[in-house]
């Protein structure tokens, strides 16, 4: 398991996203050399974890459940297989280009070593969203890549370091709730019934997927 690539992006205008000043950072690049990657803080107030890299719609992402997020290569070469395009690494959006690990079959509460010193731990699935199916470019892209469900993961940064490509990825935990990046995914999305299981992964899920499953756990009881 490996590193291909560590991505970043810079603020661009594009005539596709909701952002208020209509700008985003969706469209990231492979770069050389050491990247810095720490907690970037709450929510709504701090970006991405990777310096240099920005996330300008903070009332959707980045914040410390999502400092990070990941796809495998994988999963890009099956796409480029169904859409007929070639799809570079970043293209996603992704910060990091995985090879050998499947990212969206990774538990909730996983843990990954990258390189020597930096560990990351799952916390979600990513939700496609306007801006993503306008930088790709295909209609009907936010149903297609929800009824496919390879999702990539969010990462939150346990230990921070530097990472580059090329690092070698262990993974240093695994949870043995069942409860995958692509299951919290469904949960949140089109198979709502799902909620209450995902609670088993506990603490280690994104916060607004544990209050969500929380509250609907709490209707279903009253």
């Amino acid at each position: 398991m490996k590193l291909l690539s560590v991505n970043l992006g810079l603020p661009r205008p594009v005539p596709y996203t909701d952002q208020p000043q209509g700008v985003t950072g969706i469209d990231k690049q492979p770069v050389d050399g050491p990247v810095r990657v720490a907690a970037p803080g709450p929510k709504g107030t701090a970006g991405s974890g990777l310096a240099g890299d920005a996330v300008c719609d903070l009332r959707h992402h980045g914040g410390d459940d999502q400092a990070v997020y990941a796809y495998a290569r994988e999963d890009l070469d099956d796409w480029e297989r169904e859409l007929g395009r070639s799809l570079v690494n970043g293209c996603f959006g992704e910060n990091i280009t995985t090879a050998g690990l499947e990212v969206s079959r990774a538990l909730i509460g996983e843990r990954w070593r990258i390189g020597p010193e930096v560990v990351l731990e799952v916390t979600s699935g990513r939700i496609p969203c306007r801006t993503f199916q306008g930088h790709l470019g295909e209609r009907g892209w936010v149903k297609r890549f929800t009824r496919k469900g390879a999702t990539g993961a969010y990462l939150r940064v346990i230990a921070p370091g530097e990472i580059r490509g090329g690092d070698a990825i262990e993974v240093v935990h695994r949870p043995d709730h069942g409860v995958t990046a692509e299951m919290q995914f469904r949960a949140v999305t089109t198979e709502r019934e799902l909620l209450p299981r995902v609670l088993a992964a506990g603490e280690a899920l994104h916060a607004e997927t544990l209050a969500a499953a929380r509250k609907y756990r709490t209707a279903r009881t009253r």
